[in-house]
């Protein structure tokens, strides 16, 4: 059995374009579907998979952690950079997905068999919907309590916030009375027993998370995201001992050899690898499997496209320290015209159990995906008051 080509297809989905992997295989209807999107890259990936490509072609797909090595290794520059990483995490989720479907299994049960019944998905206030979840001003408390009884209205018992506003790195009490405002309109709709997490985006300084962190613990978070730059490990540690509030990072973090660094310092209660830039599924149950030993709880970063969410889902079925799933839903309203998914989230709780169906359980139906070619994203750009720039 040998892999005979591997083609990218790019879906414009506003502010990302998903960038979806097909691998072929020389056996008739046998083929795999990953996903590489990385927002502001989709030129840089494309090219990136077409390179790697050179070293895939004729090889066995079945030889998943040979082919990981050859794509990590090879070419003298390791596949640590965002770029290559997500390039090969594509690759990597497309070979699990052909592994699956020539066993006749779903992916999960290549790693062990489920050790849950369902996985919790949570949504981003808004569905998802870029004006929504990004562009909500934070002095606008109201909405934010309004968009977040929508999310319990649609069925969810966990949501995502982006509370917390661009600042600089030092600031007096308006972000921060801005923050609390929105998270107590939040909790006052949603009510006690609904999860919020809240996201910083990495905007604030060291500083300013921890004040931010402290202002926002009486609300009893499930997570407080990437609450400082997330290449200042120690930094993060510092939130973390500020509060107990569960920290929750990694999303821009790629390699096992970054978290190793985080669970050495401590740093988060929760990890949030992102399948599509870490590594794929073969890094990511590496990853894993140091968290366990931390006791470190993980809940991948998911907001791209649907087999990124597939993807996502499987991990989740096979890893015990998983908790919960990133769901985007609604960020485009043709989002589910462009996929065939084998498995269904209930209505009530949000939740999905396992599928049946070999692989990755979806099928990308390209003549939908035809209709979005590939347009540049809408930008994010974020300025301080005074004109410096600031972090999205």
């Amino acid at each position: 059995m040998k892999i005979t080509g591997i083609e990218t297809l790019v879906c414009h989905a506003r502010m990302r374009n998903w960038v979806f992997v097909k691998i072929l295989t020389d056996q008739d209807g046998l083929w795999g579907w990953g996903e590489a999107t990385l927002e502001w890259h989709t030129r840089s990936v494309i090219g990136a998979i077409e390179d790697l490509s050179t070293l895939l072609i004729g090889e066995d797909p079945r030889r998943i952690e040979h082919l990981w090595q050859i794509m990590y290794r090879q070419h003298f520059w390791h596949g640590n950079g965002i770029v290559r990483a997500t390039a090969i995490s594509g690759i990597d989720i497309a070979l699990w997905d052909i592994l699956g479907k020539i066993h006749g299994v779903p992916c999960f049960e290549l790693w062990g068999g489920p050790v849950r019944d369902y996985i919790r998905t949570y949504c981003h206030l808004g569905g998802g919907k870029m004006e929504l979840f990004y562009e909500t001003h934070p002095k606008d408390a109201k909405r934010f309590g309004e968009l977040a009884l929508q999310a319990v209205e649609d069925g969810f018992t966990a949501f995502k916030s982006m509370a917390v506003p661009p600042t600089m790195p030092i600031e007096g009490l308006t972000p921060i009375h801005y923050a609390e405002a929105c998270v107590s309109a939040m909790r006052e709709s949603a009510g006690p027993e609904i999860d919020i997490m809240v996201d910083c985006h990495a905007r604030p300084s060291p500083r300013m998370g921890i004040r931010f962190a402290r202002a926002l613990e009486p609300y009893g978070l499930y997570f407080f995201e990437e609450p400082c730059w997330p290449e200042t490990m120690a930094d993060i540690a510092a939130v973390q001992n500020a509060v107990s509030t569960p920290i929750a990072t990694g999303e821009r973090l790629v390699s096992q050899h970054h978290f190793r660094e985080l669970f050495e310092l401590r740093a988060c209660s929760v990890i949030q690898p992102d399948i599509t830039h870490c590594g794929g599924l073969s890094e990511a149950r590496r990853i894993a499997a140091m968290a366990e030993s931390y006791r470190i709880a993980i809940a991948p970063h998911n907001p791209q496209g649907p087999v990124s969410t597939a993807a996502s889902l499987a991990f989740g079925f096979a890893t015990p320290s998983y908790i919960i799933c990133e769901a985007v839903h609604a960020d485009v309203p043709w989002r589910y015209d462009v996929v065939s998914e084998s498995y269904t989230v209930e209505k009530n709780g949000r939740t999905v159990k396992p599928w049946h169906t070999p692989g990755l359980g979806i099928e990308i139906i390209e003549s939908e995906v035809s209709k979005h070619p590939f347009e540049q994203e809408v930008l994010q750009r974020v300025f301080y008051p005074d004109g410096s720039v600031g972090d999205w």
